[in-house]
């Protein structure tokens, strides 16, 4: 849980917005099954994220997120070698791994969170009280990891996260900057391709606000 409301309230609003485009992607009749699938992976990713953010997260049971992110580690990269689509299948892993670091990400930090008992209600499963489950916290988060092999590896996983959602938001502004040929064979107006890049500007801003997560959580 984030104690600073104000943080919590940016990292909410940041994990919102791929939320929507994840549901909103997911009903346009363009997207394929894989797609789709991937869209829901992290739509639901984003809707944790933000729970995590608050205290009524504190009571989700663990077992089914871990599950959940688990297997959505597993197809970005299976679905990467049977349905590469344009890409060699080279080429589809090394799209793919970003996509499936950030579940198998967000599962090791339910379960080294359950595990460490810094919340109860992914300790028990249940729903229980907050009293003690705080304890160990930062300024900014009310909860943290106790031993130093989780915090070493949640601090980590914030720099790869961080790394990823630079590169991804750098290929979103190349994107909304490039010229995309125009019917009549002319350059069409800079910034015509701007809603292909919502798709890797949506995914940086997941990132990066998961690094901003897991470094809290050291």
């Amino acid at each position: 849980m984030i104690a600073a409301s104000g943080l919590r309230w940016i990292l909410t609003l940041m994990f919102a917005a791929p939320v929507l485009y994840g549901l909103w992607r997911l009903v346009l009749p363009t997207t394929g099954l894989t797609g789709r699938v991937g869209h829901v992976l992290h739509a639901a990713m984003g809707v944790l994220m933000i729970a995590m953010a608050w205290p009524w997260g504190m009571d989700l049971a663990a077992a089914p997120q871990v599950v959940l992110f688990t297997a959505g580690a597993v197809w970005f990269v299976g679905a990467s070698l049977i349905r590469p689509g344009a890409l060699s299948r080279t080429g589809a892993v090394l799209a793919a791994w970003p996509h499936a670091l950030m579940m198998g990400a967000m599962a090791w930090m339910v379960g080294a969170m359950a595990t460490s008992g810094s919340t109860a209600g992914h300790g028990s499963g249940g729903h229980g009280g907050h009293e003690g489950h705080t304890a160990g916290g930062s300024g900014l988060a009310s909860m943290s990891l106790t031993d130093t092999g989780p915090s070493v590896a949640s601090a980590l996983l914030a720099v790869a996260l961080t790394a990823i959602g630079l590169v991804w938001l750098a290929r979103a502004f190349d994107l909304a900057r490039a010229q995309i040929p125009a019917p009549a064979g002319g350059p069409a107006p800079a910034g015509a391709n701007t809603a292909a890049a919502l798709d890797p500007a949506c995914h940086a801003v997941m990132a990066l606000g998961m690094a901003v997560m897991f470094a809290l959580f050291v």
